[in-house]
């Protein structure tokens, strides 16, 4: 099948050209005067269409050309031979420069490639690195909480017991109250009376000193408790702040993340497809950073309420130092010491400027 441009005119043009030449307008030179190209059927149906047409014209045409003429056609068809040899050694040139320059082309391209494949082969494993100690970061988090939630059961437990301990106070004045009551009734009697009520509030009193011994053991292993409080919440509040450290590191290495990924997007089109991964995970990672954030900032809220129970637990203790029951005995008598009358007027004295609950 012939070849396209192949036609009727391109031969007979091919054909003159032979005879002009002097050359016999074979198939083989018709062909390679065409530039090897079409099939040989097909030049042979147009050689003898156009010899059909015009028989022996060629040789009588040449007998009649002048030898100027003849000359002249030789002339310039040597030109254009010429003109045509230059324009493809022109061609042939710039196209092998051309090819040379889309080749190196083709090797930086290549090597620019390969370096943003290591490039982004990096920052996947930064990435994943990323990943694991945010995870880590999440299960660090988890166990402040679950520790934190711990405290507050033990400060509600504690605040219960104060709870408990205010109510045996009261207790405690209340009964207080009746024995003064008692005694003053029992200043009214008889002499032998009042020994024997004296001796029934001695007895009261010596318990009275062993509830006030139980109540200073109690409020110092409270102390304790408020001491170890408040070291768990110095170290919770050290590791806050170092995981705000390492929030903070995250978020330099995620700009620096933006960073590259802007750096590539200023590359070759085709590393188009990877950067956009990039900033997918990058966002993901931003969201990752965010929630860190809030679970940060709640876990600093819930410190800060496990700060100000401590400090309600101590401000509660300090009342119960000073709510603490005096030492007192009766006031008026001829047994009773001096120093009981004090210790019954100091106790009077704090009794009226004891809050009422």
């Amino acid at each position: 099948m012939a070849r396209g441009g192949i036609n009727k005119a391109v031969v007979q043009k091919a054909r003159q050209t032979l005879l002009a030449r002097g050359i016999n307008p074979s198939i083989d030179a018709v062909r390679v005067e065409l530039g090897n190209t079409g099939s040989k059927s097909t030049i042979s149906r147009y050689l003898k269409e156009l010899e059909g047409s015009s028989p022996a014209v060629a040789p009588a045409s040449r007998e009649r050309l002048g030898e100027a003429l003849s000359g002249m056609v030789q002339t310039l068809l040597d030109q254009l031979m010429e003109e045509g040899q230059e324009a493809i050694s022109e061609a042939t040139a710039a196209f092998a420069l051309e090819r040379t320059r889309l080749e190196a082309q083709i090797l930086e391209l290549t090597s620019a490639l390969a370096k943003v494949e290591r490039q982004s082969a990096t920052q996947h494993a930064a990435l994943e690195v990323q990943s694991a100690e945010l995870a880590t970061a999440q299960s660090s988090l988890q166990a402040e909480l679950t520790r934190n939630a711990g405290l507050r059961q033990r400060c509600s437990d504690l605040e219960a017991l104060v709870v408990e301990k205010d109510k045996h106070i009261q207790s405690l004045e209340e009964k207080h109250v009746q024995a003064r009551g008692a005694l003053e009734h029992y200043r009214e009697a008889a002499k032998e009376q009042r020994d024997q009520d004296h001796r029934k509030h001695e007895s009261q009193l010596h318990e009275m000193q062993v509830e006030q011994r139980k109540l200073r053991e109690t409020i110092a292993v409270k102390q304790d408790e408020s001491t170890r409080l408040n070291r768990d919440n110095e170290r919770l509040l050290g590791e806050a702040r170092q995981q705000a450290k390492h929030l903070h590191t995250q978020e330099s290495l995620v700009q620096s993340l933006n960073n590259q990924v802007e750096t590539l997007r200023q590359g070759e089109a085709k590393t188009a497809g990877v950067a956009e991964h990039l900033n997918e995970q990058i966002s993901a990672l931003r969201e990752e950073v965010k929630a860190l954030h809030k679970a940060a900032a709640i876990a600093e809220l819930r410190e800060q309420e496990t700060v100000a129970t401590i400090t309600s637990l101590q401000n509660e203790n300090e009342q119960l130092r000073r709510a603490r029951p005096v030492e007192s005995a009766p006031g008026e008598g001829s047994k009773a010491s001096p120093q009981v009358e004090n210790q019954q007027g100091n106790e009077k004295a704090k009794n009226s400027k004891r809050p009422r609950r």
